[in-house]
């Protein structure tokens, strides 16, 4: 650490001043770059959480650059317009990788997280086949285990059955292709032993936790990897948002394009959907799968 001394002087401050400039300049440098670190650990920037470990982190800047390791996170900007995201669409798109469509078409692409089953599945499949809406589920193995008639359900009224990992992991944890192959792998084998059919290859990470890496690793498996630009908290069982709380979110952001995350584990997602998509067609919306959307952008 540097020192510097000042003799007793009958100097003018601005003598001093002038005389210890650079020291003095150089101290006080030092001292905003180390409690500007210290403030911003102890007061972080506002941030808004979406689902377990992903959080919205709001800023005015729209440059983003893919990041090695982070959390799916998203900054809502202007209503009616898709939020940026931690990246871009087209940083995504190499990895063959999205969070919504870039367009203007006002148009949804519902998706689903299902951890397990209690009992609002039922709500939710009624209420997509009285409006004629697909959706893709993301799945886990447990998911699967329990519940082979909701997934022979899910493909027979059109739905797609998509991949969430086996053991719903932090993935970006895994270094390796083979560790990361066989959460997916482990999905698919269930997944064909119940249906008989092969799955559709969309991911989606679970937590929204992400890296490079693994994008390039489901993309060389032949995965899509999906993450979303409109959720809410919804997953918490024993504090379920109202009705209310539940609109004003998904009312107040969607917007073209937008791929909808709800979760399955929601009471009150089982019971506003029929009236959610109904108010979502009163505004001009009309629902496709995420199927049509890679046809739009590959």
């Amino acid at each position: 650490m540097f020192r510097f001394h000042i003799p007793k002087t009958h100097l003018s401050f601005s003598t001093l001043y002038s005389r210890y400039k650079p020291l003095i300049l150089l101290f006080f440098f030092s001292f905003c770059f180390f409690a500007g670190g210290l403030i911003a650990r102890i007061f972080p920037a506002s941030e808004t959480t979406l689902t377990p470990a992903s959080r919205t982190f709001i800023s005015s800047s729209h440059s983003f650059v893919l990041p090695t390791t982070e959390n799916w996170g998203l900054s809502f900007q202007e209503e009616g317009k898709a939020p940026v995201g931690n990246a871009s669409f087209d940083e995504l798109k190499k990895y063959h990788a999205y969070y919504a469509r870039n367009t203007d078409q006002k148009v949804i692409y519902l998706t689903f997280d299902c951890g397990y089953e209690n009992g609002n599945t039922h709500s939710i499949l009624a209420a997509l086949k009285k409006h004629h809406v697909p959706a893709t589920f993301f799945v886990v193995g447990n998911f699967l285990q329990d519940n082979p008639d909701l997934i022979k359900q899910m493909q027979k009224e059109g739905h797609t059955v998509g991949n969430h990992t086996y053991h719903h992991p932090d993935m970006s944890q895994i270094a390796t292709q083979e560790t990361f192959s066989k959460e997916l792998s482990d999905v698919e084998d269930l997944f064909k032993k119940i249906t008989g059919k092969s799955m559709t290859r969309f991911y989606r990470p679970p937590q929204g936790k992400y890296n490079t890496e693994n994008l390039q690793m489901a993309k060389d498996m032949g995965y899509h990897t999906f993450f979303w630009s409109l959720a809410y908290v919804d997953w918490l069982t024993d504090a379920q948002p109202s009705k209310e709380e539940a609109f004003d979110k998904l009312l107040g952001r969607i917007h073209p394009g937008a791929i909808v995350l709800l979760h399955n584990t929601s009471k009150t997602n089982g019971e506003i959907l029929d009236e959610l998509l109904n108010k979502w067609e009163s505004m001009g919306y009309q629902f496709s799968s995420l199927k049509d959307l890679l046809k739009t952008e590959e």
